[in-house]
């Protein structure tokens, strides 16, 4: 793996009683665990489909690849028509690993570099829509309409508007050659649209949420007309996957940093900002936002009890910000933890020259604007630390494909979901009463029933099977608290969790 993880400005013994008592990592060594095992046990499964993207057969690809090529030698512009997880996460990995400034080159040098310019549209301004429509040649532009259930209306509404003008420009049969559609085989409009028109379609599994799309079709596809390396990406998305599958804790990014992120919120800490000191990276915050928004805003737990919880995620950007925000950070509320994004090395660094006329900027001189970033970041890391803040820091070696795989699949899984029957209901497209028939009519039981039954199994196996304690146990498997665990524990077996494990200890006596 080649992104760091430095987590030592969050705990105690470096800023202090506002920082996270090292002693918390044993303490809640049981729960972590069974978290830990229980995503595992689920990972490519019903919504989680997403997390066995980066282990597909790259050789897949190739067919793929090979038709993008094509259209990027084609066109003068790709326009990506999509919202929410179909635009955050492309725009994320094209600011990263293209040159920022793209669309401002001049048409002679982006031939040269073989690259047409690209558009990500994510909203549906019609002044926006205008602006783009003055800067295209229709007759010379390509189009990927994306949208998981087909029925995204600003999508379709942009869809509309240019396959309407792309038809008039060039002819219906033509139009139709300049169209690709992403979205779920089978199913919703948008599918059906490009079965009767004719476009090339490429699918998005029905257990991949937007919000983790990336690295689905919804991003393979665009990458791969901009000559990115998709394969390098999803090479080091695969590496960082199987990092945040090992059990130690301490070599598990994602699990250590979602522990270190939940204690925070015990101690206050109800704001998680993400500030990269690189602006290739400024769109991770975004994309970052949308993961933990949508993951961790809940309204109510698993057993429907309204909780509305959720850590605000927030984005800033080194060292813009420096100048309007990190005053806040750190003189305001203990609210906060700044994830800091680093770089160890700039693909194309510029050194500050020395002028011997100007004596007043000698402390620059013999350094490089990269080396200017990296300070100011270190200045504010130590700022924050003074200050008693909790922050950490990921540093990539270099932004290359390999290295934004490793921090998709990371933000990816740092990111969490409720079984909740507006989950599902979000996830597989379908009304949550129809979710609610359908489990119905394979178990006999409602949602809420089946759910609740399957914790109380597992309650019971670790209640059986572990001496871990009645509180640990109601806290691993979301309940509220261990009174509200031991009443419905009592509801569905006719015990107390306390008096069932002393039975299973009287039959495990009597069995020896």
């Amino acid at each position: 793996m080649k992104l760091r993880f430095d987590y030592n400005n969050m705990m105690a013994d470096v800023i202090g009683d506002r920082g996270i008592d090292a002693g918390k990592l044993g303490e809640n060594a049981g729960k972590i665990g069974a978290a830990f095992e229980d995503v595992l046990a689920n990972c490519g499964k019903g919504w989680q489909e997403w997390s066995e993207l980066p282990y597909i057969d790259y050789s897949s690809l190739d067919g793929m690849i090979a038709k993008m090529s094509e259209i990027r030698k084609k066109a003068s512009a790709f326009v990506v028509l999509g919202i929410g997880g179909s635009a955050l996460g492309p725009i994320s990995v094209v600011q990263a690993l293209l040159d920022m400034r793209l669309n401002e080159q001049p048409a002679s040098a982006l031939k040269s570099a073989g690259l047409p310019k690209l558009y990500i549209e994510d909203n549906i301004d019609p002044e926006r829509m205008h602006g783009l429509l003055g800067l295209i040649d229709l007759k010379t532009t390509y189009f990927n309409v994306i949208t998981k259930s087909g029925e995204t209306s600003e999508t379709l509404a942009q869809f509309l508007v240019l396959y309407d003008l792309m038809k008039k420009a060039v002819g219906k049969e033509e139009a139709r050659k300049h169209f690709i559609a992403t979205t779920t085989i089978g199913k919703g409009t948008l599918y059906a649209l490009a079965q009767k028109e004719g476009f090339d379609t490429y699918g998005i599994g029905p257990g991949v949420g937007g919000r983790f799309s990336v690295l689905s079709n919804v991003g393979l596809v665009p990458f791969a007309v901009m000559g990115i390396d998709i394969k390098k990406l999803l090479a080091g998305a695969k590496e960082m996957s199987e990092a945040c599958r090992v059990s130690d804790v301490k070599k598990n990014p994602a699990l250590m940093t979602a522990f270190l992120q939940c204690i925070a919120m015990e101690k206050g800490a109800n704001i998680s900002v993400m500030m990269p000191y690189a602006d290739s990276l400024k769109y991770m915050s975004d994309f970052y936002c949308q993961i933990w928004a949508e993951s961790l805003g809940k309204a109510k737990d698993k057993d429907g009890k309204t909780v509305n919880v959720g850590q605000t995620p927030a984005k800033a950007l080194g060292v813009t910000d420096q100048h309007s925000q990190v005053q806040l950070y750190t003189e305001g509320p203990y609210d906060k933890v700044v994830t800091f994004l680093a770089v160890d090395k700039f693909r194309n660094d510029v050194a500050i020259p020395s002028d011997p006329d100007i004596d007043a900027c000698d402390f620059l001189k013999g350094h490089t604007m990269g080396e200017l970033l990296n300070a100011e970041r270190v200045a504010t890391e130590y700022a924050l630390r003074k200050a008693g803040r909790m922050n950490f820091t990921i540093t990539l070696p270099e932004v290359d494909e390999y290295t934004v795989g490793e921090l998709l699949a990371y933000i990816n899984a740092h990111g969490g979901e409720n079984l909740t029957r507006e989950a599902l209901a979000r996830q597989f497209h379908y009304h949550p009463n129809h979710i609610n028939r359908l489990i119905r009519q394979a178990t006999g039981m409602s949602l809420h029933h089946y759910i609740s039954e399957t914790r109380i199994r597992r309650s019971a196996e670790y209640l059986r099977d572990t001496t871990l304690s009645i509180t640990e146990i109601a806290h691993m498997l979301s309940f509220c608290d261990s009174s509200y665990f031991s009443a419905v524990f009592q509801k569905y077996t006719g015990l107390t969790p306390k008096a069932y494990r002393r039975h299973c200890c009287i039959e495990g006596e009597e069995k020896r």
